[in-house]
């Protein structure tokens, strides 16, 4: 399926940072295998934590409606309460260290200003199509990217002219990052395929994965390629941003079993990717095509998102258990 959209120029971003296209750059991994948690004062299904350029850690906590904040040094949380039904799902924080929430539960986009660590005045921006927003990324330059699931649209939201423009998909897009020519690959999560939108047509395209693979979250690499974990095959595979083509696909350690759920990048280009299905998360270095497998301490943890911060820590939200992680 090709959908020709109106012409839209979007400019490349400055930086690619974070694998998914967080503000920070993150740093190179060098895990020893210790992982430590803390849990969230409100565990009411509290995900998609997001690095800050402080070095935070921020969560959205979906079904208790607020915006957790811990911080790694004094490891202690904050936690402040959102409008009604905002019922968060994503973040990001900008270079200027505003927070911005996608309100997966009243269809809007919750922009979050901080002075002096504390939260400013809250604004809403509703969505064209309402539904369901989803994982958010930020482009380095004045762009917001997020998919919206129950409307099947990719939307951008640009801080300037404080406009939206909608794409349209299908299968639920779920995960999403940029490429360093400024392109969107967003992944179709109930479905087959990985699409994309050419940063300089506005043009949507797909990448077919395949029956049954279930591709749930995507991020991009130095190197501009992207890696992608398929949910319903147990698979890690590796898609060439110039050409738009699939490289390789790897098994995961567990297989089929594993569910991949999360994934992300460090600066050297090792790739972390977690298995929902056996508690664990992996490393894998594309030069060895090798995979390093650490065992988590909580049992039935239900990570959806993880990100490597500038000192190459990769940190975890776990949904069902309640407990922010990170793995040094």
């Amino acid at each position: 399926m090709r959908i020709l959209l109106p012409l839209l120029i979007l400019l490349p971003a400055l930086a690619q940072a974070g694998g998914s296209n967080y503000t920070v750059t993150p740093g190179i991994s060098q895990p020893t295998g210790k992982v430590s948690e803390w849990p969230v004062p409100t565990p009411k299904f509290a995900r998609d934590p997001a690095a800050a350029p402080d070095g935070m850690i921020y969560i959205a906590v979906m079904h208790g409606n607020k915006l957790a904040r811990f911080d790694p040094v004094s490891e202690k949380f904050d936690e402040w309460d959102l409008p009604p039904g905002t019922r968060p799902h994503g973040l990001v924080v900008d270079e200027k260290g505003t927070v911005w929430m996608t309100g997966n539960g009243n269809g809007t986009l919750l922009e979050i200003p901080f002075d002096k660590g504390r939260p400013g005045q809250m604004v809403a921006h509703k969505t064209p199509s309402g539904g369901s927003p989803h994982t958010i990324i930020f482009d380095g330059r004045d762009a917001l990217w997020f998919t919206n699931q129950s409307a099947n649209k990719v939307t951008r939201y640009d801080r300037s002219s404080k406009k939206m423009t909608e794409y349209g998909s299908r299968d639920g897009p779920y995960g999403l990052a940029m490429d360093r020519d400024g392109n969107i690959w967003f992944c179709q999560a109930s479905g087959q395929r990985v699409g994309r939108i050419d940063a300089k047509s506005g043009a949507v395209s797909e990448i077919d994965l395949g029956s049954g693979s279930m591709p749930r979250r995507i991020a991009a690499a130095p190197d501009n390629t992207l890696w992608v974990v398929r949910y319903g095959d147990g698979k890690l595979s590796h898609i060439d941003a110039r050409t738009a083509k699939l490289i390789k696909s790897f098994d995961m350690p567990a297989g089929p079993r594993a569910n991949p759920y999360a994934v992300t990048l460090d600066g050297a280009g090792k790739v972390w990717a977690n298995e929902i299905g056996t508690d664990t998360v992996t490393l894998f270095d594309p030069a060895t095509e090798k995979f390093r497998v650490f065992e988590l301490p909580t049992k039935n943890e239900g990570i959806r998102k993880m990100i490597v911060d500038a000192k190459g820590r990769l940190w975890y939200m776990g949904s069902h258990s309640g407990k922010l992680g990170v793995v040094q």
